[in-house]
């Protein structure tokens, strides 16, 4: 867990109890900082969970190519003439799409 998404929590559930005591004591600008702290601690809890999402992709793209990366290292080393001949193929069909 980030440590947005904690500091984020931790800020709302602050307000919460702002505006609650705001309320007991009839004092408005108290209840509307509170509902400030609620909003900010919210912006910062999804913040948060957003960079969490964020590294969850990035881990997933680096497995997957990691993945890839061995196939194609272990399809190269077994069959390095197979290999060579789709490379040179590859290589004919862009050289003759750049002329046509």
């Amino acid at each position: 867990m980030d440590e947005h998404r904690i500091g984020g929590t931790t800020r709302t559930l602050g307000g919460k109890a702002q505006e609650i005591a705001g309320k007991a004591a009839g004092d408005t600008s108290l209840q509307l900082r509170g509902k400030a702290n609620q909003a900010v601690g919210n912006v910062e809890d999804m913040y948060g969970q957003a960079k969490d999402a964020a590294a969850d992709v990035t881990q997933s793209v680096q497995q997957g190519a990691k993945v890839a990366d061995d196939l194609f290292r272990r399809t190269i080393e077994e069959r390095p003439y197979t290999t060579a001949v789709a490379a040179l193929a590859v290589g004919w069909v862009i050289g003759r799409m750049g002329r046509a």
